[in-house]
């Protein structure tokens, strides 16, 4: 008897582009000023400082990677601060200036849950 093997090939980029949830959120943005923060303006809810690369999300638990590719390509953000309990369904971009975050305003964008 026979055996037929048969073989697919995939691509890394097939592969990692099925490894995600998508989601439409609204993206907002905040800075590390008092008026938008509590009163340990660069610190995050996790315990870590706030750094490029860090969102604020209280439907994701801490730690989660996402990618908001719409907005800023293939750069990876992670959960790392909360927000208001009043946002359960936003996702908040830390930019290093208030002016930055004012400029970013409020978008809608598919999210990448990695």
């Amino acid at each position: 008897m026979e055996d037929i093997v048969q073989t697919t090939s995939f691509s890394a980029e097939s592969l990692l582009e099925n490894q995600y949830r998508a989601m439409t959120v609204v993206i907002t943005a905040y800075s590390s000023t008092p008026d938008q923060t509590d009163d340990t303006p660069f610190i995050t809810a996790s315990g870590t400082h706030v750094r490029d690369g860090i969102v604020a999300a209280n439907f994701l638990p801490i730690g989660t990677k996402i990618q908001i590719p719409e907005l800023f390509g293939d750069k990876i953000f992670v959960v790392e601060d909360r927000m208001h309990e009043r946002f359960s369904d936003r996702v908040d971009v830390w930019f290093a200036t208030r002016e930055e975050a004012k400029t970013f305003g409020l978008r809608k964008a598919t999210i990448h849950v990695l």
